[in-house]
């Protein structure tokens, strides 16, 4: 029984990342070779971890803090995803990823590591003081932000005081590893990543409707960075035949997204 599951863990080392994705989630949790295949599945997709982390470098955190958030972010996607959901694991991987990103920019504003509790806290303490403003023409009381948010006033202090811990960053302060350019220089450019941030929400079903190969090609190429000709020898066709695959992928990728597919 040793000698089989062994045999199992090394065959899978040649499989494709959305195969070893496949085969973790059909593989019963106590068996023996499931570590083996889980930590193989993570190595073959930490370019997508790694490819997501660049797009949040520049921000001021270091490059390999980010790789490393979003490595953990990768990991969770692996052992929480469910194949019989029916979509495919980067639909799944990549907001599970981006929200890990996300929470460590959201923490590391804190100057003072404080209780995730007082944080949402003080964002309750910040709306309501907006909404009440608004309302009441003036500035609300300890009193009124309490009922605002069916709290204690002894509650909404300890929020107001735990705000105190928020950083107030520098204009100058830098804003790259570099040092080569400081927060100062990020305002007021435009975000042209944003025009994408739609497409990027749609790209999850679009590859959720390719057939099994073109699946594995399109992970293959864009995921795992392989050129035509190793995906060719993966997939064991031609590089033309390869060429063909993706030009025929992105064609009902495109349609799924206008919405003509």
């Amino acid at each position: 029984m040793t000698a089989v599951s062994v045999t199992t863990a090394s065959s899978v080392r040649a499989d494709p990342p959305a195969e070893l994705i496949a085969a973790l989630a059909a593989m019963p949790l106590g068996n023996p070779s499931r570590s083996a295949l889980r930590d193989r599945a993570i190595e073959v997709w930490l370019p997508l971890a790694g490819h997501l982390a660049k797009r949040y470098a520049g921000r001021g955190e270091p490059t390999d803090d980010l790789r490393q958030v979003a490595a953990m972010g990768l990991i969770k996607a692996v052992d929480r995803f469910d194949a019989g959901r029916g979509a495919a694991f980067t639909a799944f991987a990549i907001p599970t990823i981006v929200g890990e990103l996300k929470r460590h920019f959201r923490d590391r504003t804190w100057s003072v590591r404080v209780p995730r509790r007082l944080q949402e806290l003080r964002l309750a303490i910040t709306g309501a003081n907006s909404r009440l403003t608004h309302s009441l023409g003036r500035s609300p009381t300890v009193a009124e932000i309490a009922r605002e948010l069916n709290l204690t006033e002894e509650e909404i202090l300890e929020g107001l005081e735990g705000a105190r811990a928020y950083t107030s960053a520098s204009l100058s302060a830098p804003a790259n590893d570099e040092g080569t350019m400081t927060l100062g220089d990020t305002l007021g450019s435009e975000d042209t990543s944003l025009e994408l941030a739609e497409l990027r929400m749609a790209l999850g079903p679009a590859l959720a409707s390719l057939d099994g190969r073109e699946q594995k090609i399109i992970v293959l190429r864009f995921y795992g960075n392989l050129s035509q000709a190793e995906i060719a020898q993966q997939v064991g066709v031609s590089q033309m035949h390869v060429s063909r695959l993706l030009g025929r992928a992105f064609a009902k990728m495109r349609a799924k997204i206008d919405g003509t597919g």
